[in-house]
């Protein structure tokens, strides 16, 4: 069971997802944690030095989906 739990699903151009993507990877590069901001309120959560990557890519007739996983 899940102590807490924040998912948010939108559409957005490839431009704006690609400078989320950035703005992530420079909270991840320069400092050790990731602010996240949903519905007014906000949440600061710690990043050890080694984290575990997941990358998986499916490919379905009609829709393609790129899933990036972090974890520790």
């Amino acid at each position: 069971m899940d102590i807490f739990e924040v998912e948010q699903k939108e559409t957005l151009k490839r431009e704006e997802v690609a400078e989320r993507l950035h703005t992530l990877a420079d909270m991840l590069a320069r400092h050790n944690e990731i602010d996240f901001e949903r519905a007014g309120m906000k949440i600061t959560v710690h990043v050890p030095d080694e984290v575990q990557l997941k990358v998986e890519l499916e490919i379905e007739s009609d829709e393609r989906e790129l899933e990036i996983e972090l974890k520790w």
